[in-house]
């Protein structure tokens, strides 16, 4: 890490809090979750070893600002506009990028109240198409591990669809606020389908080889139909392969205390 990055993590930490720019788990990555100020969305964001001869590059979004469908798009194309317009070859930039987001949120136009019969009725419609098909699930929690600051959580929910496990992990982000701020939600699932058909599917959400790994441990125990997702909170303190261990213990655990664990 260069000594202008090192700089401007701690400013932007001491600025808007700590934790609002923080380096991904893999040691050897330069990519870090950027948190925007207020409720909007968390970005991924990699500094080029030039930074800051080379602007810092915009992946996507880590989580979107308050589950808003189109929430997450939005703030991330406002702040690549915004690093785009005060980006200066040799001078860093990510603090006047934040303020410049900010800025342009401010300005954004608030958008116009749809009022009449015709109005409501399309909104009724939209609110139709938009239902979940599926119920919120219950789910069978792990105990909370607590290691090196670091905060660890499994959740199990039966599904018997693909698409009913998604919808069970989207609900989850959208229902819960805590969850939704998590650091990193991995999820897998397997599901036996009609006349033998097997699917099974992981999400590392970031933290790098989790989501394989994971399902590896539902192949293990020969688990079926149901959807898993491990929540970790960051705490500062990188953790190396031993992070695998207690992600994929804090799941045994939800698997057990769920019953669906087949070995």
């Amino acid at each position: 890490m260069s000594d202008e990055l090192l700089d401007e993590v701690e400013a932007i930490n001491s600025i808007y809090g700590d934790g609002s720019l923080v380096q991904t788990e893999d040691e050897s990555s330069s990519t870090y979750i950027l948190k925007l100020p207020g409720d909007a969305s968390w970005l991924r964001i990699r500094f080029p070893e030039a930074y800051p001869a080379q602007p810092p590059l915009i992946l996507g979004t880590h989580h979107s600002s308050g589950g808003v469908r189109g929430a997450g798009a939005r703030d991330l194309r406002l702040f690549k506009d915004a690093v785009h317009s005060v980006f200066q070859e040799g001078s860093v930039c990510l603090f006047d990028a934040v303020e410049e987001f900010g800025r342009r949120v401010e300005e954004r136009p608030p958008e116009e109240p749809r009022d009449g019969p015709e109005h409501e009725e399309a909104a009724a419609g939209e609110e139709e198409e938009q239902e979940d098909p599926f119920p919120a699930p219950d789910w069978t929690l792990s105990e909370v591990v607590v290691e090196n600051k670091s905060t660890f959580v499994a959740r199990v929910a039966r599904a018997s669809s693909p698409g009913e496990a998604r919808s069970h992990v989207a609900s989850l982000l959208a229902s819960d606020k805590k969850v939704r701020l998590a650091t990193h939600n991995i999820t897998a699932w397997r599901i036996r389908g009609q006349r033998g058909t097997q699917f099974q599917d992981c999400d590392d959400d970031g933290e790098t080889a989790a989501g394989g790994r994971l399902l590896h441990l539902m192949q293990v125990m020969d688990v079926w139909g149901v959807v898993v997702v491990v929540s970790r909170w960051y705490g500062g303190v990188k953790l190396g392969p031993r992070r695998f261990a207690v992600i994929n213990g804090v799941a045994r655990d939800a698997m057990v205390r769920a019953g669906v664990a087949g070995k």
